[in-house]
């Protein structure tokens, strides 16, 4: 993800759009937990933020990952929009849950991963380079 990303935006952008999205994460993260006692470190906010931007300029491209059918498992190709918007769902879902927690369960900053991925889509039209077009609707090539 984070190639294409940082193709579209060069070096520069992409290393500051990165930080950005970083930032807003750990803001929605301690915004949503203020009363949290558990240290926060990582990067998956900010890895959250260029799945936003990833949606925005490619949500066609075909994503190779495991897909349980039943009791089998196979290796599809699905449209990035499907894949990060399940993953999406999935971080509110618990983000959601861990609101209700009687106590702080530590491991998972899902309000940062949310923040970051809300940051990223906001951001990253500004910082893209010049001429380009958000791809919404058009078929793109590219393959993870």
């Amino acid at each position: 993800f984070g190639h294409n990303i940082e193709d579209r935006m060069g070096h520069f952008k992409y290393l500051l759009f990165y930080l950005s999205t970083g930032f807003i994460a750990a803001f929605f993260q301690i915004a949503m937990n203020i009363s949290s006692q558990i240290p926060m470190i990582g990067a998956s906010g900010a890895i959250s933020g260029v799945l936003g931007a990833y949606l925005l300029f490619f949500p066609m491209s075909k994503i190779l990952t495991l897909v349980p059918i039943f009791i089998f498992i196979r290796l599809m190709h699905i449209p990035a929009v499907v894949f990060i918007l399940f993953w999406f769902g999935l971080q509110l879902l618990f983000g959601i849950g861990s609101l209700s927690a009687s106590q702080s369960s530590g491991g998972v900053a899902f309000w940062a991963h949310i923040g970051g991925f809300i940051g990223g889509i906001i951001l990253a039209k500004s910082f893209q380079k010049k001429g380009y077009k958000l791809l919404s609707s058009i078929k793109t090539k590219y393959y993870h």
